[in-house]
Order: C-alpha cells, then sequence, then structure tokens
C-alpha cells in the first residue's frame, strides 16, 4: 500500500482552482435593518412626503384610492333604497368597483389596490346573496377590523408595536427604536391609537348590524364616515404621538451660559 506524500521542503502547495469553493467563500451581504424595515413600510402602503414626514393622504392611497374604498358601498346602499332589489344592488357595486380596475388600467397605474378592492366587495356581494341579507354586505369588515386588531394586539404583547415598524421606516430609524425603552413605548402608545379606531368601528357599526334592515342606512354611513377619514385621523394622531423628543445632535457640545455683571 502506497501513502501519499504532501509537498517537499521546496516544493509549493498546489493553489486552490477558482471555482465553486470559491463562490462559496465570498459572501453575499444580506439586506440592513433599514431595508427590511422599507420593505414592510411599502408594502404596508406608507409613504413619506419629500420633507420626511408621513403623506397621510397618500398613505391611504390618494384621493382615487379613498373614492375606491367609498363608492362600491355607496353605490350599493343608493341602489338597494331605491330598488329593494338585492341581486341588482350588489351587480351595481361589483360594477363600480369594476370600472376603478379599467381606470387604472387606462391610466397604467398599478392594480394592487383596485384588485383587492373589488375582491372584498366580491366576497361582501357573495355573502349578502348567500343570506338574502342586505347588511351581510357589511359583515365581512367586522372580520377584517377583529384580525388587525388582533395583529396588533400581538405585535405589542411581543415588542414589535406595529406603529414602529411604519414610522420608524419614514423616521430613517430602522429597528433602532426597540433599543430604546421610550421609544418602544412611545411606538406602543402609537399602536393602541389604532387599536383604538379599529375597535370604535365595531363598537358602533355592530349594534347597527344586529337592527337588521332597519339599521342598514345607518350601518352604510358609519361605515363610510368611519372608513378612510377615520384612519387617516387615527393614523396622523398616532404619527404624532410618536414623534422623538427634540435632541441635542451628536458632537456639539451647550453652549455656556453668559457671566453674570456680579461675576
Amino acid at each position: 500500500m502506497t501513502v501519499a506524500k504532501g509537498p517537499g521542503p521546496h516544493e509549493k502547495p498546489a493553489q486552490e482552482e477558482p471555482g465553486l469553493a470559491g463562490d462559496f467563500a465570498q459572501e453575499t451581504p444580506g439586506p440592513s435593518i433599514a431595508d427590511i424595515a422599507a420593505g414592510y413600510a411599502e408594502k404596508a402602503g406608507l409613504q413619506r412626503n419629500s420633507h420626511g414626514h408621513v403623506d397621510i393622504l397618500k398613505s391611504a392611497g390618494g384621493f382615487q384610492g379613498i373614492a375606491e374604498s367609498i363608492v362600491p358601498g355607496l353605490v350599493f346602499l343608493i341602489a338597494f333604497m331605491i330598488t329593494k332589489d338585492l341581486a341588482a344592488s350588489l351587480l351595481a357595486s361589483l360594477a363600480a368597483a369594476a370600472a376603478f380596475t379599467v381606470v387604472r388600467l387606462v391610466q397604467r397605474r398599478p392594480l394592487t389596490q383596485a384588485l383587492a378592492g373589488i375582491a372584498g366587495v366580491a366576497v361582501s356581494a357573495w355573502l349578502a346573496n348567500t343570506t338574502g341579507k342586505a347588511e351581510d354586505f357589511y359583515v365581512l369588515g367586522f372580520y377584517t377590523n377583529s384580525a388587525y386588531i388582533a395583529g396588533m394586539l400581538l405585535s405589542i404583547l411581543l415588542k414589535w408595536p406595529i406603529a414602529g415598524l411604519l414610522f420608524g421606516f419614514v423616521r430613517n430609524e430602522g429597528f433602532e427604536w426597540r433599543k430604546d425603552p421610550e421609544r418602544l413605548r412611545a411606538y406602543a402608545i402609537g399602536t393602541w391609537v389604532v387599536i383604538a379606531v379599529l375597535a370604535l368601528r365595531l363598537v358602533v357599526q355592530v349594534p347597527l348590524y344586529f337592527m337588521g334592515e332597519p339599521g342598514l342606512a345607518a350601518l352604510a354611513t358609519m361605515r363610510l364616515i368611519m372608513g378612510a377619514p377615520l384612519y387617516i385621523l387615527g393614523l396622523w394622531i398616532a404619527w404624532l404621538l410618536t414623534r422623538p423628543a427634540p435632541s441635542q445632535k451628536p458632537g456639539t457640545d451647550p453652549q455656556p451660559s453668559k457671566p453674570s455683571s456680579s461675576d
């Protein structure tokens, strides 16, 4: 049996050929914390303006986005109040949602919001048509609000409040705010504000839902008022409550006080 000998004293060791080993040796840097926070906020639809502040109107989808969330429900209410025909009213609402999708196609704008809107209207129409109750057109919102409340409560318990994930991107804080107990507390309070908005919807609208058709007009009205307008207000209050306190810039010293005349 022969034994393989290593390189002699005057021989150079064999060099590794560049290949897969070299490729694996080079590590590709992963996304930074700020990149992750930015991606999360962008997926959530949060936008900032040229001054670096949160753009509340743009985050709600702009005027067109607000109209997309309001008009289908408004069309359903008006059509049902006039005709008392549930099927025709549901079709009118679906047609209004579809019209916004066509408008976005013509404008060559992203269809995400319009498609999400028409999907929500389609599910709501299916529920109302299945039960034969016009008020069931609005029941889907109760489940989505409850799911959002549960998710935000969980984020506070896990010390990853949703307001911090969103606003931290706008303020270029990344995830650094989690290391500061004051900032963590502030973002928890901001998340509670959004939870309060969602809970208020349920407190006001669920009793109207159980009134049946007599409460339909009031339910639809509250759904419009407490939809995008209340969301914008809640988001703005949360933004104000989570503003960081003005602090001294690093590397600067406080100005010395002027000596008094007695000195």
